[in-house]
């Protein structure tokens, strides 16, 4: 051990903690784990190496990772990042900045997250947004919790069918350890039922409906009357969001929500195996004390000029933890830097573009594979910006695989037996009709 000062513990420190607890030796601190599962042997790890070795062997490991043309979205989108995102986001102030609980000393951080917090109202029409959650999933269960808070007393929030399915499993995740009971609006002809939402407020406690602006088929959904109904019966209305989607289409606000969450992935966070992305939130300003995490507030110093500040802090450990709206103790604030640099890039006009550039991808892309007669359209006539669902004729298993294999990943199954297409700014026309020649090969 003397060979390693930075190593905290002793062998003696070890052994008398082990005494302390009653065990011989670290081992048996794994007992309850099944011997199956225990590695056995020599982990497969090379010798010790000089860092250039280090680093040819790291890039032959990751040479070893597919790299396929993203044709999937489900949540997650292949969107352009541009250069400059990383570079700002890597200097040390920003990489490694905590909570910014000293505003003397933290004005930066706080004043780059209240931008966040305000280019999240202007996309989504809200009041307040807080800074921040950690994914879209996550971001839904809050307000699944916010909406049972908001309303007092009721226990029951409506789920559309037509969430993301790893969205509905998450709340119901969060609601079976919160004694909030789920109920389900069904998709009818590829939209939230408006009928069957009021059939479920007409039972009664109901704290409110959690739907999507765009459905997991990709379709844009109309939820005119849906606010009404709800806030008739003393409910909230959350809409779920692609945040790069609401440059050009209605937004929370002007369908009358109540609460408007989601994730911020779209906005130029890389795929990156699935994480680290970012939730948001943003609320009507008369439920900003029920929302969760915290909010960035602006207003003067001592001599008058514009100062930012935490505020707003209603977490257990600032109040007492029944009282606390959420126990978020730390956010996501890389990468809500990460989105802000991306939105002040970009602007309205960049936003709109690359919707564009994706919605004429996506369509060229569903004629062309309706032209090949191997699929049929569950749901014609429906409108859909990037993202679209088509039910194969054939069992699409053979399909699938041709795909990877000429390095594409596209036609994701789902639950219904239908396949799943997106097309974001990043496909080129030549990647499009390379995948429409491999289906018709097929």
């Amino acid at each position: 051990m003397a060979g390693f000062p930075y190593f905290p513990h002793t062998e003696a420190d070890v052994q008398s903690m082990l005494d302390r607890i009653g065990v011989k030796k670290v081992e048996d601190l794994y007992a309850d784990v099944p011997k199956e599962f225990v590695k056995k042997g020599a982990y497969a790890l090379p010798d010790a190496m000089s860092e250039p070795e280090v680093r040819a062997w790291m890039n032959g490991l990751a040479g070893m990772n597919a790299r396929l043309k993203v044709f999937v979205g489900a949540g997650a989108y292949d969107h352009y990042t541009p250069s400059v995102i990383p570079y700002i986001t890597s200097r040390s102030e920003f990489l490694t900045a905590y909570t910014p609980y000293q505003c003397e000393i933290s004005q930066g951080t706080l004043r780059y997250i209240f931008e966040y917090q305000s280019m999240v109202c202007e996309l989504t029409g809200m009041d307040i947004s807080n800074a921040s959650l950690y994914d879209g999933p996550t971001a839904a269960a809050e307000a699944m919790k916010m909406a049972v808070a908001c309303t007092k007393k009721k226990t029951r929030v409506l789920l559309s069918q037509g969430l993301l399915p790893h969205v509905i499993k998450v709340v119901e995740t969060y609601a079976k350890f919160h004694g909030v009971e789920i109920g389900y609006v069904p998709v009818m002809d590829g939209q939230t039922c408006p009928n069957c939402l009021k059939a479920e407020l007409a039972k009664g406690d109901v704290a409110g409906l959690i739907a999507p602006e765009i459905n997991r088929y990709g379709i844009v959904e109309d939820h005119t009357g849906f606010a009404d109904a709800l806030h008739a019966a003393k409910a909230l209305l959350v809409e779920y969001c692609d945040p790069s989607t609401l440059a050009v289409i209605k937004s929370p606000a002007e369908w009358g929500a109540d609460i408007a969450v989601g994730d911020g992935q779209s906005l130029g966070i890389p795929l990156c195996f699935g994480g680290p992305y970012v939730g948001f939130m943003g609320v009507k300003k008369e439920y900003m004390r029920k929302m969760p995490g915290r909010i960035v507030g602006q207003t003067t110093d001592k001599d008058g000029k514009r100062a930012y500040v935490l505020t707003l802090q209603a977490r257990e450990q600032h109040i007492k933890r029944e009282k606390a709206t959420s126990n978020i103790c730390s956010n996501e604030s890389l990468m809500a830097l990460w989105v802000t640099v991306y939105l002040s890039l970009m602007g309205p006009e960049g936003l709109r573009e690359v919707n564009r550039i994706s919605c004429d991808g996506a369509h060229y892309l569903k004629d062309a594979l309706m032209a090949t007669g191997q699929f049929e359209d569950p749901f014609p006539g429906k409108p859909f910006l990037k993202e679209f669902v088509l039910k194969p004729k054939k069992f699409p298993g053979m399909m699938q695989k041709r795909l990877e294999e000429a390095g594409y990943f596209a036609a994701l199954d789902t639950e219904e037996g239908y396949v799943s297409f997106c097309v974001t700014e990043q496909r080129t026309k030549e990647e499009i009709d390379g995948l429409v020649q491999i289906v018709k090969e097929g």
